[in-house]
């Protein structure tokens, strides 16, 4: 077969579906295909699904905030350029939980000229590394936020003592988050829980005098 007649065949194939759940559905599918087979496969942004955004969920370890005017803009530029960036997600089961793009999805979820515009769906690429490690998602998330966000402190603190539980080292909770020894420290400091430090030796640098 030609590249031509498989254009057409997939052309023939596209206009007979009705539907637009049924045409997204091939257009996923066509997509996915493409994807197995492109030298750029290990790359999640090379393969962008459209899934219905009731499928997609927030997680719920995210301390990144934005401000009013940063979101009024972010929906400005959704409404005039439309998305540019899709959400990132893994995918847990049947759900796509958020690792980032956060305010794209609410945005995309909750406004109604976007819903409408995007017929109930998201533009969303998935994350195969972080699907099964708790940890590894929260650190995905991180790691795309720090450079850029605004990460409010008792969260982080927060985040960093999950780590910890997860059985992550301070070593590990740095490289993977970007952060020197001195502020994974300190923000164990703010968690204020005995258990992170059971590994510490004595400081006189925690001796109050």
């Amino acid at each position: 077969m030609t590249l031509e007649a498989l254009e057409q065949a997939l052309i023939g194939l596209l206009e007979s579906q009705s539907e637009t759940a049924q045409r997204v559905a091939l257009l996923n599918r066509l997509r996915t295909l493409l994807h197995r087979y492109s030298p750029f496969a290990d790359e999640p942004v090379d393969c962008v699904l459209w899934i219905a955004n009731e499928q997609v969920e927030a997680n719920d370890y995210n301390p990144n905030v934005m401000a009013p005017v940063e979101k009024r803009l972010l929906q400005r530029s959704l409404a005039s350029d439309g998305y540019t960036q899709p959400v990132v997600a893994v995918a847990q089961g049947e759900r796509y939980v958020v690792i980032d793009g956060f305010h794209r999805y609410l945005l995309g979820r909750k406004n109604g000229a976007l819903r409408r515009r995007l017929q109930g769906y998201l533009p969303v690429t998935l994350l195969a590394s972080a699907r099964e490690d708790a940890a590894a998602r929260i650190a995905a998330t991180i790691r795309h936020n720090r450079a850029r966000g605004k990460h409010q402190i008792a969260p982080m603190s927060d985040i960093v003592r999950d780590l910890h539980r997860l059985g992550w080292d301070e070593g590990r909770i740095g490289e993977e988050l970007g952060m020197d020894a001195d502020e994974v420290l300190r923000l164990k400091q703010i968690s204020g829980l005995a258990e992170l430090f059971a590994d510490e030796g004595y400081s006189q640098g925690w001796t109050v005098k």
